[in-house]
């Protein structure tokens, strides 16, 4: 019977910041994945492929020093916002509130202290099954312009099928907004990118966007698009079609509606990644409306990882599971509003099939 565990230790022992912790979890089946307080970052998820070799699944930085300094999100916790408000503003029971804009005019992922720059209380504990940690945020009211006092979990949890989940849970004092993601770079193989692998977005309609990202207006089909993803498609190629919106992104960095599933608040699954020679497969599951896929168009090589690899362009790939961009001045979304007694709850999981298959 596998056996999980959970275990602590300063990360960076020699960084003046000593308050920053690493957390491992272990499912006991093979996979591993380490989170940093600070940002709430998956700094690492090891998974074994079908002849059991195990190898990191996502992209990571050097050290503590590349976290805390200019990077584009790796691994992070986002929020208060995820994504875009268009112009850094929203109006909110008639108050407008202000944003920082730090992204060609506007408001991206939380502002420029958002909650990839805290440092999160930390409490970590095993089931019969699971490795879990759960991390604690309180964002004062005012918070980056947000108002409302929000009080924020995020509980990692990594059982022993190998499914490493997010839970997101977040209440407030006054009328806020909300929209909670993680930032993770992925790239299941030791390719210097991913344009080999393949990927399917189970999502009829995308939000087309104008130059700095914002949705131009309704959903589109994505049917005769380079956006038609309903059946699996390889990245390379895909961003490589003549296409304005992919042009002027350099590749995809878009937010897809996933289909509702039965009932609605249910998972259901939005996308699913395939390594070049299937050796490893992953599949992301999420409450949310949305996945934002971004194959990683604005690296330049200026950031590396623990082991000197190079960050460059299209070297890994986000899906970050979230409401829709810029929801507070967009009527037509899925509301992004969080009212004082209730509590916005969302569950995302990144599943591993081929470890099914490649059980004895």
């Amino acid at each position: 019977m596998p056996t999980p565990t959970v275990h602590h230790q300063p990360f960076g022992a020699a960084h003046p910041r000593t308050d920053v912790e690493v957390w491992t979890l272990d499912s006991g089946t093979g996979v591993r994945a380490e989170i940093l307080t600070y940002g709430g970052i998956l700094h690492s998820l090891t998974v074994p492929d079908t002849a059991g070799a195990a190898g990191p699944v996502v992209r990571s930085l050097a050290g503590l020093d590349d976290y805390t300094g200019k990077n584009p999100f790796f691994g992070a916790l986002i929020g208060r916002f995820a994504n875009r408000i268009a112009h850094g503003a929203f109006t909110l029971d008639g108050t407008t509130h202000h944003i920082p804009a730090t992204d060609r005019g506007h408001a991206l992922h939380g502002g420029p202290d958002g909650f990839h720059t805290r440092l999160w209380q930390a409490t970590g504990h095993i089931t019969e099954d699971a490795a879990v940690l759960r991390l604690t945020l309180h964002s004062p009211d005012g918070d980056m312009g947000f108002p409302g006092a929000l009080d924020v979990t995020v509980t990692y949890t990594l059982d022993t099928r190998g499914t490493l989940a997010l839970d997101y849970r977040a209440v407030t004092d006054r009328p806020t907004v909300v929209n909670l993601t993680n930032h993770a770079y992925f790239n299941l193989t030791a390719d210097d990118d991913i344009l080999g692998h393949t990927l399917q977005v189970d999502a009829d309609r995308y939000l087309p966007v104008d130059e700095d990202g914002i949705p131009q207006g309704p959903a589109a089909d994505v049917r005769g698009t380079p956006f038609d993803l309903t059946a699996p498609r390889t990245l390379g190629e895909r961003i490589a079609l003549p296409d304005e919106q992919l042009r002027t992104a350099g590749g995809f960095d878009h937010c897809w509606i996933v289909r509702e599933p039965v009932p609605a608040e249910d998972l259901r699954r939005a996308a699913r990644l395939t390594a070049p020679d299937a050796a490893r497969i992953m599949e992301v599951w999420t409450t949310e409306p949305g996945i934002q896929v971004y194959t990683a168009n604005q690296l330049d090589g200026s950031l590396s990882g623990p082991a000197g690899r190079r960050h460059d362009r299209h070297s890994s790939i986000c899906l970050e599971t979230q409401h829709l961009p810029d929801s507070p001045n967009r009527p037509d979304h899925p509301s992004t509003v969080l009212r004082p007694g209730e509590a916005a709850h969302s569950r995302t999981e990144f599943r591993f099939p081929h470890l099914a298959r490649s059980r004895p």
